[in-house]
């Protein structure tokens, strides 16, 4: 980049100008060359797409599935990152470790690559190493570990969630490096285990240890819309019922003989979930959805065969709750239902419950959230807004610790956790130029 870079301006424009007491042309050609600059980054972000592909590929290959949820844990694709990273020309990369007894190598790794800034505060961009497991593939139409581009996407588990915005912010940071920008504040990339399933082995152990500080300018890049337009500031609570029926498993053509424990269960779903929807209607229009739902979505196999009455039965359900409701009398409510179903039934019937309530709310006047609009302002031409989601990322647990946390990445609607899960191409260019220009002091 040029040194100083100036326009020519019409004569009664250049005296006005001169004319103007709180303004100078020196000003005005520094203006002018802060501009070109940050146009420059944007057109070097673009310039790394194909890269940007290539290494959100060579990432998603790499399984990443919780050890408690029949995987084997990051550790290989914690390496390829570093090695990538390296490749990259970054070689501050410092490893943290969490126990895990069920993973292979008896801990999850986490990544921290930090580069010097103007200042000492930091922003600080975390995306998860971690993916769900594929499911059933019958519903896929590619090896969801053998990532493919098709047109204007690329699929393949995790190339959405988390994989877009991984690969962004490492490519944001790259192209700031490329042109020798010297970023406005110093940058941490954290790229953290066990997200998917409740941060237990990552973010949670790691906050114990004063890795982030209370000035951080954290940003999540987990959760956004196709538009790029939402800032998340608030989640709502998170709820998790666990249910276990026991009946007395016998022949089905002798059924009085038993007690079929997946009828009790058929009874106490419906049961739970009419009530909960019937009693806490409350809705808050700064989340999406606006009001607290409560979802059926986990049973496990019974028996192998028609011909038995099952003697056990075990369901979950998802709820995720507006801060307005109270949880302890959703709380008290399924306990009762349960307890009712039980008596009526004779069934033994034990309940847990997974409970996190609701984090306190970001302010749309942090520093983060300022600075987060104003880039994606720049890159989408659009006045994002700030909100509310179900909940469930990193930004809860930061919040919890008064630390303030903004939410926002340019993601497919509804792709997450789904059989052939995809991001668009552009969108993972999109967010390193938003990360990017919030490096350069956007």
């Amino acid at each position: 980049m040029p040194k100083n870079f100036y326009i020519s301006l019409p004569k009664k424009i250049y005296t006005h100008i001169q004319n103007m007491a709180s303004v100078s042309v020196k000003s005005q050609n520094i203006f002018l060359r802060r501009d070109q600059k940050l146009d420059n980054l944007l057109n070097e972000v673009s310039n790394l797409k194909n890269q940007m592909v290539e290494g959100l590929t060579r990432l998603c290959k790499i399984p990443a599935v919780s050890p408690h949820n029949g995987g084997t844990g990051e550790y290989l694709k914690a390496l390829e990152i570093e090695k990538l990273a390296n490749e990259l020309g970054f070689d501050k990369i410092h490893w943290e470790y969490v126990d895990d007894d069920k993973s292979p190598t008896g801990s999850r790794p986490s990544l921290f690559l930090e580069y010097q800034g103007r200042k000492a505060q930091r922003i600080c961009i975390l995306s998860h190493i971690d993916v769900v497991p594929e499911g059933n593939l019958k519903f896929w139409t590619l090896d969801p570990f053998m990532p493919e581009v098709r047109g204007s996407r690329l699929y393949g588990r995790g190339v959405s969630d988390n994989g877009n915005c991984l690969i962004a912010s490492l490519f944001a940071l790259k192209a700031v490096k490329n042109l020798n920008i010297i970023p406005e504040y110093s940058i941490l990339l954290a790229f953290v285990a066990d997200e998917e399933m409740g941060s237990h082995y990552g973010l949670e152990k790691l906050l114990e240890r004063n890795l982030f500080r209370p000035d951080d300018l954290l940003v999540v890049p987990d959760m956004g819309n196709d538009q790029g337009s939402l800032i998340e500031i608030a989640e709502k609570a998170i709820f998790r019922l666990k249910f276990t029926v026991t009946g007395k498993q016998v022949h089905a053509s002798l059924p009085h003989t038993g007690l079929n424990a997946c009828r009790v269960a058929n009874l106490l779903a419906v049961e739970v979930d009419n009530a909960l929807n019937e009693n806490f209607k409350q809705h808050d229009d700064n989340f999406d959805p606006p009001f607290s739902t409560f979802e059926p979505t986990k049973r496990l196999a019974n028996v192998p065969n028609t011909n038995t009455v099952p003697g056990l039965e075990y369901f979950e359900f998802d709820c995720r709750v507006l801060p307005s409701v109270d949880l302890d009398e959703v709380e008290k409510l399924v306990k009762k239902i349960t307890a009712d179903i039980e008596n009526k039934t004779g069934a033994k019937i034990n309940l847990e419950i997974d409970r996190t309530d609701s984090a306190p709310n970001t302010s749309p006047d942090e520093k983060v959230v300022k600075l987060l609009k104003s880039a994606v302002k720049r890159v989408f031409n659009i006045e994002p807004e700030t909100g509310g989601v179900g909940g469930g990322t990193f930004a809860a647990l930061f919040r919890r610790k008064n630390i303030p946390a903004a939410v926002w990445s340019q993601e497919c609607d509804g792709v997450a956790h789904m059989p052939d899960e995809y991001t668009e191409i552009n969108y993972i260019v999109n967010n390193a130029k938003v990360f990017a220009l919030m490096m350069a002091g956007e």
